[in-house]
This record gives C-alpha cells, structure tokens and sequence, in this order.
C-alpha cells in the first residue's frame, strides 16, 4: 500500500493514524476563536486543523448571495459568508500561531483562486471536499501545486470517484470515506466503504466523520483509516450549521484518547506468549506449563 508524507508525518499503512480538527468555519469570522481551537486541537494531541477558503463571488451565483440570511453580520447571504472568510493578515497570524504550538494547518479550498491565496503559506496539503469531487478544473489546478491531496468521497459514486482519481492521479493521494450528512446517524455511515475505496484504488484511506459520537471515528481506526478528520468546536450551542456535528473540548480529547489506545491494542497478528502472561500461565496451569 502506497505511503503519503504531509509535513513530517508519514502516512499508511505501519504509522499512526494523522488526527485533523477540522475548524472550518466554526471560528465565525472570529481570530481569537480560531486560535483557543488551534491551541485546544494541539494540547488535545491532534496532528492538524483545518480550514475552509472560499472567494465569495466565484463560489456563489449573485441571486445565492441575495438571498435574505439572518446572522451576527447582517441580513444578506452575502454578509453572512464574507463574514466568516478570514484574510492575508489573518491567515498569517495562523500561520504563525500554529507554528508555535507544533501544529500543521491547512485548508479545503473551494475555487482556483482560494488555492493561490493559500499557496504563499506553503500547507503541507490540501483537502478537496465532496461538494468538490466533480470539479475537474479545481482538482487539475491542486495538482498544479504539487501538494498531497486528501480528497472527500460523501454524496458519490464509484463512477464519480473514478472519474476523480484518473484526473488527480494516485501520486500522494488519500481518499476520504464520509457521509455528507450533518449530523450523521449512525446507520448511515457504512464505515465499510473505506476498505472498498482502499481496495479499488491502492491508495491510504481514512474517514471524515460528521456524526455526533466517538465509536464510528474509533472503530474506523480499528478498521485501517490513515487518517481521522473531525469537526471541532468550542461550544455546540454556538451559531453555525456545522456546529451541531462537531466535538466539543472533552470530546476531542477523548477520541485522541481512544484512537491511541485502539492503535496501541491492535498488536503484529503474531501469536506469541508475553512474558507476564508466561507467569501467570505457571501459576494456573495444572497440565503442559
């Protein structure tokens, strides 16, 4: 199975599971916000967060950001949305931020000018979001870059996914098994699949989880997911669609917790006697000890 490096990780198959927050837009156009989710995904023992980066007027039609949306920033679509997009300056206190709690960062870009507003930061990646899969304009301009590319599989077909792959290529590529439903119900997330696109593809695989709980996320480790990307917040009572789907303070660190432990459990496959349990076995074996 091939490896993916982002940063100074290795991932595959062997290495432990890369853990993203996923901080979205969960900041809500707030700096201070999106820094105590950096510092709590980075005490909390995660790998990265994430972002999300679009340009407004590409993304949305002029009707779309007409459209009347209560929210802190006003009375519009549009201000709601340009009310959660951060700029250069931002960004590079971000940057710097992350860089000295040890943290990687990096972004889901929505359009081609959202990857050159990031690309001056050098990510260690970048993730393409279901909504994006069926881009073949902005998946060819990622791969102009150079970057790995974590690439989401929700609301898709295999054909779709195929289609996908053969224009980015497997060249560190790893694939994302998620439900693109907010929040997830359990029986809807066929965690499954991830093997199924591991299997097709010959490429890491991993799951994006927007259910409510811990097992799903954990149980996908179990199952050989390289990669666990979760929404974070501070509060789940916060303004924001995506906060109902998202890990709280002790969730976040009960899931570092739990993944750690599975991964520390899962062992070689080898049959072997440990020394501890070779005294035990002398001491309860009346036969063959």
């Amino acid at each position: 199975m091939a490896e993916v490096r982002i940063g100074d990780t290795m991932l595959g198959t062997g290495h432990r599971c890369y853990l993203v927050g996923e901080i979205g837009i969960n900041h809500n156009g707030n700096l201070e916000i999106a820094k105590q989710l950096i510092e709590l995904a980075a005490k909390a023992g995660l790998n990265a967060v994430k972002f999300q980066k679009r340009t407004i007027d590409l993304v949305y039609t002029p009707a779309e950001l007409d459209k009347p949306r209560e929210s802190p920033w006003g009375t519009t679509n549009r201000e709601q949305k340009l009310g959660l997009e951060f700029n250069t300056d931002q960004y590079q206190e971000i940057a710097t931020f992350c860089r000295a709690m040890g943290i990687d960062w990096f972004a889901s870009c929505w359009d081609e000018a959202s990857v050159d507003f990031m690309e001056p930061f050098h990510p260690p990646c970048y993730k393409i979001a279901s909504a994006s899969l069926t881009d073949d304009n902005l998946l060819r301009h990622h791969r102009t870059t150079g970057r790995p590319i974590i690439l989401s599989t929700g609301g898709s077909t295999l054909d779709q996914i195929d289609h996908a792959v053969q224009v980015l290529g497997k060249e560190a590529l790893i694939l994302l098994h998620t439900c693109s439903v907010y929040p997830s119900n359990y029986n809807e997330l066929n965690l499954r699949t991830m093997l199924t696109l591991r299997d097709r593809y010959g490429v890491p695989t991993g799951y994006s989880g927007h259910e409510t709980g811990l097992p799903a996320s954990v149980a996908a480790v179990a199952l050989g997911a390289c990669l666990i990307e979760r929404h974070i917040t501070l509060d789940r009572t916060m303004y924001g669609s995506d906060q109902a789907a998202s890990l709280g303070p002790s969730g976040i660190q009960r899931l570092v917790r739990d993944i750690r432990i599975v991964e520390d459990s899962m062992g070689t496959g080898e049959k072997t006697v440990s020394d501890r349990e070779a005294a035990v076995m002398k001491k309860l074996r009346r036969v063959g000890g």
